[in-house]
């Protein structure tokens, strides 16, 4: 057990401190990211890993990295935004507008859409933001659990349906910052968008050509609760931006944008600039590519799920690793699947569950 001092003083709780080494597909060892799991006379504090955790949790060093944080005065308040750096690749972060990526550039250049401070006002404005406890749609905002309805908040405008979770919405606390990493958390108590009480902490680790991002979820409630993880980054598209990627199964939409029947499919390698697609697909590989005129960027996962979305008219790609596939608990309420069929985690009081994505970026050949 360790107390996070220094965030709340005297009101610091006591944690108790896991630590997990997510590894990817290939078997190479991701970064250490301490899970935090709160005993049971926990008080409302934001999670936070002791101090120095980071400077010796390995013996890894990066030339050249290094991270910070700088105010940004906007016409409503005054928000920081967490700037990342690795030679000449660099992420902006901001806490207040749901730990989202603002922006990614090698050099000059934009990797996701990109943004100078200010310039964005919602994290669906972004590069990129996480997904929990759930990814794209509940339809009809209306979730069925156990036997029980939980009506939610419609989050998205004129959009009939709950969308994205609730992190996106949400401001973050910054646990630490350092040499080319940060570490973000959000505590949330039951309400009329989610019913159910969790903890979830970001990490990011950025390197002369590599993104990794870790993003971990406790249920804190006192049922079992389902909870889906993932990542929504919109790409930049170029005019001879191609992706491709293998998978299982490809989900339809109606025109409600929920899903109605799942094909099989080999996947995609496809030109971009024209294409017009918003689907999920299951049985992913794991691993798509992304090439242009000026990057090769792979992303990797060991999420199951990638939701694909873009039209003609967008300057911009959404390739979303995901652990569920659309409105999973809609079709698990309906009886279409089962939730483990589906990609839906059901969490014990108490369990946890992470996620990781790495995006490597290096120039085109």
């Amino acid at each position: 057990k360790a107390r996070g001092p220094g965030f709340r003083g005297e009101g610091a709780r006591e944690l108790s401190v896991v630590h997990l080494k997510n590894r990817a597909p290939t078997g190479r060892a991701r970064f250490s990211m301490p899970r935090v799991i709160p005993t049971e006379n926990r008080t409302p504090l934001a999670l936070s890993p002791w101090p120095g955790y980071w400077a010796r949790r390995s013996n890894h060093k990066c030339a050249a990295t290094q991270g910070t944080i700088t105010k940004q005065e906007t016409a409503s308040n005054m928000t920081s935004r967490i700037t990342l750096s690795a030679g000449n690749f660099r992420c902006d972060i901001e806490p207040d507008l749901g730990a989202c990526i603002a922006g990614l550039w090698m050099g000059d250049k934009a990797v996701l859409r990109s943004s100078a401070p200010g310039q964005i006002k919602t994290a669906r404005e972004s590069g990129s933001y996480p997904l929990v406890p759930f990814s794209n749609r509940i339809g009809h905002a209306a979730l069925i659990w156990n036997g029980t309805s939980h009506p939610l908040v419609k989050n998205f405008g004129d959009e009939p349906h709950a969308i994205h979770g609730v992190g996106w919405q949400r401001p973050w606390e910054v646990l630490e910052v350092g040499d080319g990493f940060a570490m973000l958390s959000y505590e949330h108590r039951p309400d009329a968008h989610w019913p159910f009480a969790f903890d979830t902490s970001q990490a990011f680790r950025l390197t002369r050509n590599e993104l990794e991002l870790t993003l971990s979820i406790t249920n804190q409630s006192k049922a079992a609760t389902p909870v889906g993880l993932g990542w929504h980054p919109w790409f930049v598209k170029r005019p001879q931006s191609r992706i491709s990627f293998k998978a299982a199964g490809r989900w339809e939409m109606d025109a409600g944008k929920l899903p109605t029947a799942r094909t099989p499919t080999q996947g995609m390698d496809v030109e971009a600039a024209l294409l017009d697609v918003d689907h999920c697909f299951d049985g992913w590989s794991g691993e798509l590519h992304l090439r242009d005129e000026l990057f090769h960027t792979r992303v990797s996962s060991g999420l199951s799920s990638l939701v694909v979305c873009t039209r003609a008219e967008l300057g911009h790609i959404a390739l979303e690793p995901v652990s569920h596939v659309n409105n999973a608990l809609g079709l698990v309420a309906r009886g279409a699947a089962s939730a483990e069929a589906l990609g839906v985690r059901v969490l014990q009081p108490g369990e946890s569950m992470s996620a990781e994505m790495t995006i490597h970026v290096e120039a085109a050949r």
